[in-house]
């Protein structure tokens, strides 16, 4: 997906505290998300405050400074903290970062608060970052109680059950990196060396007993295994002396410890290489613009006292992202037709073939930007608005030739109207005189350009107002027999009538290029939505296979670390993922079919000239895809 993105030169803030204590979205921020239309990979970093969270995120910017570091004991960072830049390796993404408040700030004492902001890092990242110091040891993961308390700060669904399956987590919650700092020891058990992400596997093992202590001991470990997958660690020596540290804004790789710039390099290369698209459920990826608009549905509710709702936060950006599809479509139609469309149009066909490469654009830009669009009800709606766009145009276009005729005419005709006006035909051998200026004046007309698709009907009108003087010029004309005259009266006829035909032929070419492009217009969006509602099947898909894979790993690690009851727990959820992977495989044709008949139906209200029984095209268009 390309599109438009930002390249902010420092970060400003995404989310702060207001004068009564609650969080809030700042405006300034959220104006900036608005103007990305790119996909956006978002890594948020969090952990006790002065662990070095800023120094990472500096260093996925490309910049030294930027997010505060700070030497002091003191937290720099409050709320949430936003840098936009553009993502240096995925192609039309944008990289958001998000700097958050230092867990467990003594100056601060807010655990309330604390919760708060790391339950939105984990709603609004695809890669969370926790930042800590020294190893991973149980008092590491004790002071990661935040993590145990998630399910507490954020729902699946509005009518969730205690003890959800962790599965529903899975589909939202990002990826997990777990960042140690000044690390010292050996990465090494029993003599063989390990790696950094063997290490916190190794940490997260449970203990098999059942007393208190034991569930203490497993629950944090429970928590980060069953509700973040893939997940990864990475081990930093001391990047430099005391002194040096209180000036890490100013100093440059090579003041810093070679070993600590090289695991900062493999560390961001990680990022930029395995950080995912921010994704909803069914694989459905945000853009920066609604990531603002999830920031402020998250955060409304925390206000509001109530916990937010995944599903809920996906059916209210629905309503709006969808809504705002159709404006964003609507504009691209109408600024791309005001700038291709010179009025009039030679032909009917000269303004249809604008009209479809801008319709095709406007139908992409709908497709791509909305979701959850039940029974296609806000595609529909656009089918009408793009409608209605095209039959305004139309109607200029007619006004528009309709003036440029009658120019044409008033100058080109301008002399026979002023022998008209002096009499100079009312004389004998007149009327012959007359007729000869009559069709000289019309086949100039009609070699004249610019006339647009309402030429012959605006010339028919015109010799119909001109008939009465004909007849009076033949009337008079005394060198003419009266057999002469009534010939001559035929022949007038003849040519009104040819003239009327020309017009009417002129008309139905204009009608049945109206009737092609309402079934080009039908068949471009039912082509659109296919290819969408493949998509949408294909992630979905690809969702319940990761999470499914992600449930079978944790069973076998339960197995091989000889917790059979757990893991012969975990089968019946298995067994549910299974079979929702299976139903929206087979659901799949049936789907589209009830998808196309309901667009075919609702279709023939505002494009009457598509083809009869429309539902029953839908096994011609299915065809293409099964």
């Amino acid at each position: 997906m390309s599109g438009q993105t930002v390249s902010m030169k420092e970060p400003v803030c995404l989310i702060e505290n207001d004068s009564d204590g609650k969080l809030r979205v700042v405006r300034s921020a959220l104006d900036i998300l608005d103007k990305i239309d790119q996909h956006v990979v978002v890594v948020s970093v969090v952990g006790l405050y002065r662990t070095g969270k800023s120094y990472l995120m500096n260093k996925l910017a490309g910049e030294r400074k930027g997010f505060a570091l700070g030497a002091t004991i003191q937290s720099k960072t409050k709320g949430i903290w936003m840098w936009c830049v553009p993502h240096p390796e995925k192609r039309d993404h944008t990289l958001v970062l998000l700097d958050t408040e230092g867990l467990g700030d003594v100056e601060k004492g807010d655990e309330k608060n604390d919760n708060w902001i790391f339950s939105l890092a984990v709603l609004l990242s695809s890669t969370l970052v926790y930042n800590s110091m020294g190893t991973i040891d149980n008092n590491a993961l004790e002071k990661l109680h935040y993590v145990t308390e998630l399910t507490e700060h954020i729902k699946v669904k509005s009518n969730q059950r205690d003890g959800e399956e962790s599965s529903e987590y899975l589909r939202y919650f990002p990826s997990f990196v777990w960042t140690v700092r000044d690390f010292t020891l050996t990465l090494e058990v029993d003599g063989r060396p390990i790696t950094a992400n063997e290490y916190l596997e190794n940490a997260l093992k449970l203990r098999t007993g059942h007393s208190k202590k034991d569930q203490a001991y497993n629950l944090p470990r429970s928590c980060l295994r069953n509700y973040f997958s893939p997940r990864w660690c990475f081990v930093f020596e001391r990047p430099a002396s005391g002194d040096k540290m209180r000036r890490m804004e100013e100093l440059t790789d090579a003041d810093l410890e070679p070993a600590f710039v090289e695991q900062a390099k493999e560390f961001c290369d990680h990022v930029f290489n395995e950080a995912k698209t921010k994704t909803l459920k069914q694989g459905l990826k945000v853009t920066g613009r609604l990531l603002g608009n999830l920031a402020e549905t998250y955060v409304s509710a925390i206000r509001s006292g109530q916990i937010p709702c995944l599903d809920n936060a996906v059916l209210a950006l629905a309503q709006i992202e969808n809504s705002s599809a159709i404006e964003r479509a609507r504009a691209h139609y109408q600024k791309g037709m005001a700038d291709w469309v010179a009025y009039p149009t030679e032909t009917q066909e000269e303004l249809s073939e604008v009209h479809a490469v801008m319709e095709k654009e406007a139908v992409a830009i709908f497709i791509n930007n909305s979701f959850k669009d039940e029974d296609q009800k806000y595609q529909l709606e656009l089918m009408k608005v793009l409608q209605e766009e095209y039959e305004k145009i139309c109607e200029r276009n007619y006004k528009e030739s309709q003036k440029a005729c009658e120019s044409k005419i008033e100058c080109i005709f301008a002399p026979l109207e002023e022998k008209i006006r002096d009499g100079s035909y009312m004389t004998p051998g007149g009327y012959k005189e007359y007729c000869n200026d009559l069709k000289l004046a019309t086949s100039e007309y009609r070699s004249e350009g610019g006339r647009g698709v309402k030429a012959e009907e605006v010339l028919k009108e015109y010799l119909e107002r001109k008939a009465s003087i004909g007849q009076a010029v033949l009337s008079a004309d005394e060198s003419l027999t009266e057999a002469e005259q009534r010939a001559e009266a035929e022949q007038a006829r003849r040519e009104a009538s040819e003239r009327e035909n020309r017009a009417m032929e002129e008309q139905l070419v204009v009608q049945e290029r109206l009737r092609a492009d309402q079934q080009r217009t039908y068949e471009e969006n039912v082509n659109q939505l296919m290819e969408r509602m493949e998509r949408d099947s294909r992630n979905a898909i690809a969702e319940h296979d990761r999470v499914l894979q992600a449930r079978l790993k944790e069973q076998n690690d339960l197995l091989q670390q000889g917790f059979d009851d757990k893991a012969h727990q975990m089968q019946r959820e298995i067994d549910a993922l299974k079979g929702a992977k299976a139903q929206e495989e087979e659901k799949k044709p049936s789907f589209m079919s009830t998808a196309l008949d309901t667009v075919g139906t609702a279709a023939t209200l505002f494009l009457p000239g598509i083809l009869p029984k429309v539902g029953g095209m839908a096994v011609k268009w299915l065809s293409k895809w099964f």
